[in-house]
């Protein structure tokens, strides 16, 4: 959505509010008390209202902006941010561009969008041919591990583990300049160790689809076969990872970049929800302008899974 787009549809509280509304009656609303789907609406209260057991619930209840008490209108300039471009916005920017005092209760709203991409994109599995690799990304140094002398390399406190998966199918033939392969969904996921069993649970809960899977020789990797069908291993030289496992690659790399043009530092217990962000639009590269009511409609869902308490 372009920018005059937003402000025309969206010029103040109420049509943000209004918006809100539309896309919630939408998705549907879930009684937190006895789970009924039908409900009517007290617009001199603007809450619903339980058809069974006369349950109220806000507009916000159940929803991403469950007991927030920022306006309607921050949230969706907060969405718009968000998805008007590849790359993302720090709360700190967002904070001045609304003028708000405070700078937590940015942060807060920030992080539940992206907390809200990432549940959207827990409903999909990945399936057919997928790349696999793990990645290292700069963080803040754990407040536990601070006592401790900082480790050099991989092993190093100053860095996270991702588990990064890609659908990947191999494309034939291969123009000049394109790469060999098409890719679909992307997976990143922050991990403890690089255990075979810590790998095995991930890949068994969000690649149980795939029926081929292309990695390097790690020993991490090796009761994948167990899981998924075939299970290419191989020593990858460091000049031809690129070309065995390159949307994986091309993944970290770009999201390495987006963290470090955008935010100064990362703390290493919010690393997945910026990787979720990430993961959200890059899933939906092709969305163009409906990005911002798919995001909308994630936001609206956000805890229609699991019973609230309702306020």
């Amino acid at each position: 959505m372009t920018l005059i787009d937003f402000i025309s549809q969206s010029p103040d509280e109420e049509s943000c509010k209004q918006k809100f509304k539309e896309y919630r009656d939408q998705v549907g609303v879930i009684c937190p008390k006895c789970g009924g789907k039908d409900h009517y609406w007290k617009k001199d209260k603007e809450q619903y209202e339980c058809k069974s057991c006369k349950t109220r619930i806000t507009l916000k209840s159940g929803t991403v902006m469950h007991k927030s008490k920022l306006p309607f209108r921050y949230w969706f300039i907060a969405m718009h941010l968000l998805t008007a471009t590849k790359k993302s916005f720090s709360a700190k920017e967002i904070q001045r561009q609304l003028g708000h005092k405070r700078y937590h209760p940015i942060w807060h709203m920030v992080h539940k969008l992206r907390q809200a991409m990432g549940k959207r994109d827990e409903e999909y599995i990945l399936a057919g041919r997928i790349e696999l690799d793990e990645g290292y990304f700069s963080t803040e140094i754990p407040k536990k591990e601070k006592e401790k002398p900082v480790e050099c390399g991989r092993g190093s406190q100053k860095k996270s583990k991702v588990l990064v998966m890609a659908e990947s199918e191999i494309t034939e033939p291969v123009k000049q300049g394109k790469k060999p392969r098409r890719v679909g969904y992307l997976k990143m996921k922050v991990i403890e160790d690089l255990k075979s069993d810590t790998i095995n649970s991930l890949v068994k809960n969000l690649a149980s689809d795939a029926t081929e899977v292309d990695t390097d020789d790690s020993t991490s990797y090796v009761d994948l076969k167990d899981y998924i069908p075939r299970h290419n291993s191989q020593v990858i030289p460091k000049d031809k990872i690129g070309e065995v496992l390159p949307w994986v690659h091309l993944a970290i790399s770009n999201a390495k970049r987006q963290l470090i043009n955008t935010f100064h530092d990362v703390k290493p217990e919010f690393l997945q929800n910026y990787l979720d962000e990430f993961c959200y639009k890059f899933n939906r590269r092709y969305f163009g302008e409906a990005l911002f009511g798919r995001l909308l409609v994630a936001c609206v869902s956000y805890q229609n899974s699991f019973r609230y308490k309702y306020g």
